[in-house]
Formats: C-alpha cells, sequence, structure tokens
C-alpha cells in the first residue's frame, strides 16, 4: 500500500499517501465534521520513494482532512516549505467548504509585497477540506459509449450557463450537475442531436481573490486546484461532500442512457496557486520545486508559459504520474468519455521546448486505458513556440482555430478566401494530413465559451467587455465580425433576416465540412452575450443562455442539419479526400467554378471570386447505402448567380438563403439558381 497515493478507504481504515521530493515531513491533520475544529494532527510515519504515507484504521468516508508540509523555506532555491499552511492534498476526490480568501493563506508576509518573508499564521480556518471518499455506486451496468469519431457531434457547454434560467429545469436543480443531466436539458440535446457535451471545467476550482474584490468571480472555471475533486459549487441545494462523486456520477450515467457521451475540459498546464506571490494552496507548500517549472536562472520565480503566474512540471515523473492518475480516475471511476486539454501545447514541452514526441504524449499513447477515449488538444499556449495546430500526434484530436476564422471571414465577404475555404471544407489536410493522422484530427467550430457567440459575430464589430471591470481592454480583438449594419440587437426586419441567412450558412458549412463539428451551447437558440468576448467572470444573465428569448426556428435548422450530416456519410469520413480515384472507382473530390469547369491555379488566387462548388463522391464506409451517394456544395459568399452543375439529375437540398431552407426540388443542371450569401447543397435525384 505504501506507494498509493491520496486518501483509499479500506472498509476497515484509510490509507493516507503524499508525494514530495523535498520535503522533510509531512503531517495529515484530521478536522472535525462543519471543517472548524483540528482534532489530530499525525506525521505521516513512512518515506519510500519520496512518497509519504501512512494507515488509520477507523477512519471512514467523510472524514474531513488536510496535510502541513515541513521543509527548508528558502525561496532563492525554490523551496517554499511553511507548516503553518494547511494543504489540500492533490490527489484529493472530494472537497469541503468554501475558500475565505484571508492573507493568512499566503506562505509569506503580504502585507509587505515581499514573497522571502515567512508568515506564521494558520491558514486552517480559511481553507477548504480534503474529504475521503466513498467509493459504493451502483452505476446499474454503465459503460462507454466509445461512439466513433465520425458519428461525432460536440456540444460545448457550462453546467450552470446552460441550466440556470431553464424554464422548464425546476429551480433547485439550475447550476447543478443534476439540473445538467435533467429531463429538459436532455430532450433539448436529443431533439439538437449531438452526441457528446463537452464540459467547461468541472474539477475543484477557484475564485479568484482579485474578481471576488470586484463583485465578480471565476466563471468559466480555469483556475483548478484539485485535479480528481468535481467542483462542490455545482452541487444541489447546497449540498456537502461526500455527495459531489455521487452526484457527478448520476449525471454522467444520464447522459449514457440518452446517449450522449461526457468530454471534460481539464486543465493540467497550471494551477490556482498563480505565481511566486500567490498563496500557499496545495502543491506550492508540498514541494513548489517538483511541481512547478521554475525560471532556471532564478528559481525564486515561476515559468509562466500559461499567462496565469505558474506552468505545472508535467515533465517531472510524479507530477506526470499525477496527471495520468487523474484522467484514469475520472475514466475508470467516474466513467467520463474524454477529455479537452487547456492550452496543451503547455503539457508537450521538455527542455528544447514543444515536443510531439515528449514523455507526455508518450505517456497517453501507451496508456491502454487513455490511448483508448476521446483526447482533444487546445493546441496552443502564451510560450515561445506555442501555436500549434496539427502538431499533435493520434491519437489527439484538435481544435482548429482556422477554420473558426477562415469561415466567419469567407461569410462576410473577405476576399482571396476561397482556397481557405476549401481547405476547411475537407478538414484543413494542410495542417493534420500527415504522421497518419485521420480526417477526424480536426475539431471543427464556428464559435467556443472564448470570443464572440455565434450570433454576436454577426451582430457586433466590437467587443463590449465594459462589464469585466478591465476598461473594456481584455478578451481578444481578432473577432472577425460583422454586424451587418447594426451594433447590437435591432428592430430592423432587413438586418435581421439577413444574420439569420449568415447564421444558417454558417451552421451548414460546419456540418458539410470533414472533421468533427463542435457547437457552442446556446449557439442553436441565438444566445446573444451582448458582444461580451470573454465572459470568464461573469456567473450571471450575461453568461449564462437566454432560454427565454431562444429562436426555435433556428434550433430547428441546426438540429436538421445535424440529421443531413448523418444522413449522409460521405460528409464526414475517416481518411482525408485526395481528389483521386478510389478503390470502387469512384471520384473522391473535385472542385468547380460556376460555368462547370473545374478550378484551375489562376482562379484559386482570384481575389474577387466568392463561389465554390464542391463534388463529393466516395465515403470509406458502406457506399450501398443512401448516404454514399455523391453530393454537391455551393458556398457563395457573393451575389446571387446560376451555377452548372456535374453531368447528370440533381436535387437541391438545401438553400440556406431560404426562410424553408430544406426544400427539396428539381433542378436545372446547367442553371441552377444559387442565392447570395448562401450554401446549396444537391444530391442525384
Amino acid at each position: 500500500m505504501i506507494h498509493e497515493l491520496g486518501a483509499e478507504y479500506t472498509g476497515e481504515g484509510t490509507h493516507f499517501g503524499v508525494f514530495s521530493e523535498n520535503a522533510e515531513a509531512i503531517e495529515l491533520c484530521l478536522f472535525s465534521e462543519d471543517g472548524t475544529e483540528e482534532t489530530a494532527r499525525l506525521e505521516l510515519p513512512s518515506r519510500e520513494g519520496s512518497i509519504f504515507s501512512g494507515y488509520l484504521p477507523g477512519v471512514k468516508p467523510g472524514q474531513l482532512y488536510g496535510l502541513r508540509a515541513h521543509g527548508p523555506y528558502d525561496p532563492a532555491s525554490g523551496h517554499r516549505f511553511n507548516p503553518n499552511k494547511l494543504l489540500l492534498d492533490p490527489y484529493a476526490r472530494e472537497v469541503s467548504g468554501a475558500m475565505q480568501w484571508d492573507d493568512a493563506l499566503w506562505g509569506y508576509d503580504l502585507t509587505t509585497g515581499d514573497d522571502t518573508t515567512f508568515d506564521a499564521r494558520d491558514s486552517a480556518p480559511f481553507m477548504v477540506k480534503s474529504v475521503v471518499q466513498d467509493p459504493d455506486f451502483d452505476w446499474e451496468g454503465d459503460k462507454s459509449l466509445s461512439r466513433p469519431w465520425t458519428e461525432t457531434v460536440i456540444y460545448e457547454a457550462h453546467v450552470r450557463g446552460l441550466t440556470m434560467t431553464h424554464p422548464d429545469v425546476p429551480e433547485a436543480l439550475r447550476g447543478t450537475y443534476e439540473g445538467m443531466a435533467s429531463e429538459p436539458i436532455l430532450d433539448h440535446l436529443r431533439k439538437l442531436g449531438v452526441s457528446a457535451i463537452e464540459l467547461l471545467p468541472s474539477q475543484f476550482f477557484l475564485d479568484d481573490r482579485m474578481l471576488l474584490d470586484k463583485g465578480l468571480s471565476n466563471y468559466w472555471g480555469y483556475q483548478t486546484l484539485g485535479f480528481f475533486a468535481p467542483e462542490p459549487r455545482f452541487l444541489r441545494g447546497g449540498d456537502v461532500a461526500p455527495r459531489a462523486i455521487r452526484q457527478f456520477k448520476d449525471m454522467v450515467k444520464r447522459f449514457h442512457k440518452a446517449g450522449i457521451e461526457v468530454i471534460m475540459d481539464v486543465v493540467y498546464n497550471h494551477t490556482a496557486e498563480g505565481s511566486e506571490k500567490g498563496p500557499t494552496l496545495s502543491f506550492r507548500g508540498l514541494d513548489n520545486a517538483a511541481y512547478y517549472m521554475l525560471s532556471p536562472e532564478n528559481p525564486r520565480f515561476s515559468f509562466d508559459n500559461t499567462g496565469t503566474g505558474n506552468t505545472l512540471a508535467v515533465a517531472h515523473p510524479m507530477v506526470m504520474r499525477m496527471v495520468l492518475d487523474s484522467l484514469r480516475y475520472w475514466v475508470q471511476v467516474m466513467h467520463v468519455d474524454g477529455f479537452r486539454f487547456d492550452l496543451a501545447s503547455t503539457l508537450g514541452r521538455e527542455e528544447a521546448g514543444f515536443d510531439r514526441e515528449g514523455g507526455f504524449f508518450d505517456a497517453i499513447r501507451q496508456d491502454p486505458i487513455l490511448a483508448g477515449v476521446k483526447l482533444i488538444a487546445e493546441p496552443w499556449d502564451i510560450g515561445m513556440g506555442g501555436y500549434q495546430v496539427g502538431g499533435f500526434p493520434h491519437p489527439f484530436r484538435e481544435w482548429n482555430d482556422k477554420f473558426r476564422d477562415d469561415t466567419r471571414a469567407f461569410w462576410r465577404g473577405d476576399e482571396g478566401l476561397v482556397g481557405d475555404i476549401a481547405q476547411r471544407l475537407i478538414g484543413s489536410p494542410v495542417q493534420f494530413n500527415h504522421s497518419d493522422r485521420g480526417a477526424t484530427s480536426s475539431i471543427n467550430f464556428l464559435a467556443a465559451h472564448d470570443g464572440f457567440t455565434l450570433m454576436d459575430t454577426v451582430s457586433f464589430n466590437d467587443r463590449h467587455n465594459e462589464a469585466n471591470g478591465e476598461g473594456g481592454a481584455d478578451g481578444h480583438d481578432n473577432n472577425l465580425s460583422d454586424n451587418m449594419g447594426a451594433e447590437g440587437a435591432t428592430d430592423d426586419e432587413a438586418i435581421t433576416a439577413a444574420r439569420a441567412r449568415r447564421r444558417r450558412a454558417m451552421v451548414a458549412t460546419l456540418m458539410v465540412s470533414q472533421g468533427v463539428p463542435m457547437l457552442l451551447s446556446g449557439d442553436e437558440i441565438g444566445n446573444s452575450q451582448h458582444g461580451n468576448n470573454n465572459v470568464y467572470c461573469q456567473d450571471n444573465e450575461l453568461g449564462w443562455l437566454d432560454w427565454e428569448s431562444r429562436d426555435d426556428a433556428f434550433l430547428d435548422f441546426c438540429s436538421r442539419m445535424i440529421a443531413l450530416r448523418r444522413q449522409y456519410p460521405v460528409l464526414c469520413q475517416e481518411n482525408f479526400l485526395m481528389g483521386e480515384t478510389g478503390d470502387n472507382e469512384r471520384l473522391e473530390i473535385a472542385w468547380f467554378q460556376p460555368d462547370g469547369r473545374a478550378m484551375d491555379g489562376e482562379l484559386w488566387g482570384q481575389q474577387g471570386l466568392r463561389v465554390l462548388g464542391m463534388l463529393l463522391d466516395y465515403s470509406t464506409r458502406e457506399v450501398f447505402l443512401d448516404g454514399g451517394r455523391p453530393l454537391f456544395t455551393v458556398v457563395n459568399a457573393g451575389d446571387g448567380l446560376d451555377f452548372t452543375l456535374p453531368e447528370g439529375e440533381w436535387v437541391r437540398l438545401l438553400d440556406t438563403a431560404r426562410d424553408d431552407p430544406f426544400t427539396e426540388e428539381p433542378v436545372d443542371r446547367e442553371a441552377a439558381a444559387i442565392s447570395p450569401g448562401s450554401l446549396c447543397l444537391f444530391r442525384p435525384a
């Protein structure tokens, strides 16, 4: 048992284990049921391989505890041990209480601003407590859905954002794990047709003191402190541990019964402790020099590739073990189906910089549990060489911001983008068609939590982030948006109709493109954040979905587009299309200009060209199915025109510019009418 980490209940007692390379001693502190009284303080008696451990008979699930680490307080050498600071167990499966920000949480005298001073105050009264878990749960035979990537449609959502204003979610369940998997939400997702829900951070995270001082909070949750514990603020009715595990598992089980996979957005690139001037809450106090990357020139200072003040030292074998143990825990114990890795380039940083063959990726690929789940990288960080779209190894998929940017720019009418939009339609092969990667490597999206919503992309030219208290300067300014004649909401019916057409064309582009589509929650109902493109601190109506103003017509359009994608497997293939004849003597893909001739080199580079035809006539799956039949797509960001289709008889499936986009009708092959600003889709008659 000596190498087990965290608190493991054995049925008769609990084994405790914690890693620290440089500590001299680790104390286990037990607390009363309400967390206010420290009832025992015991030194962990065993140490082997830098793991301190001990076994306490009679300690049962629900027991609150914390850690204190003894060792050198020598910031110049990177060591910040301070036994006066109660520390969260890095392997804590549950967390009790809420952080009460106080200067005593800092290891140094905060009033001086000098992080080399030493603060002797006890932080326990203000600190959250770790909780011994109750492992018992009846999964009722639940297991991973293992849906193929070619059948995957992702829905990115926030537990509170999705549920807080939904009129049919019981008030007591709003903002909770239970509300997330309540019947009204499940009904909505089933109607929409998505196959996976990607949860914004749901591991235990903190509200930054700075935000609370401004009356705001850490809404998105990208300040993780507990990599094994569900976030307790999402519990029903203010429930306290040890209920968090049960409620999270219930949510996953309900999603699985509805046929929906659960993907977690996880933050292993940094923690909530911030820079060397941040508080001492867990990792810093246990072993600052082991858990964090420090400046090689001066270990007093944190090394920051993430913009948050610190960078987790994932290259350290025991830190990597913690990350892998955490991932396996969420798969094996909590039954999640995959992960989206925030700032994933940081995880691949070795001594020489980002390395796609580095230790973290090698460990994932050889792990029999993790290699088979859904793995999605946010392929950038702020460090040198951090932008790595297309640079990750199989089996990772990647958020492709090039799809977002080129699709937004093409549909607002920017010049010279026909070649770029063609790349996005076929899965961005320039970025991803290498190293035996498949056509599902690209996660295509129009909007994500970070940035304008889809509605705001067609409603605002500029960001409006004044509510964040940073003078409107936060958030990026490259939104590639177009207000189409009015900044924000308008009563002008022509502008409103034009915005609806633009959104339909963009969603249709997403759903007919090779790769894996992802929708931002609320985009399907026309949700607006009123021009705020960085609602990370807005846990209120600004950040929540506005269900009262939902656009049911657009919801129906999105649902039918997802269904159409599933009906035609040619739209979601495993292999990249190369413009060559396949094994079944069918042409994979061909590009056409309006007069019916094939595109040539001169046209691809023509600045004024805003229309393109694409023939898909190959499917790697069962081509005898109806879905194996060819499809012809026309994307037209310019004026209306007639388009000459390939030989044969054709039926129009879709015209996004029409009020009834899905009216099927035969067309004149030599003069198929293409509406201005539209995506049209045709099938053989």
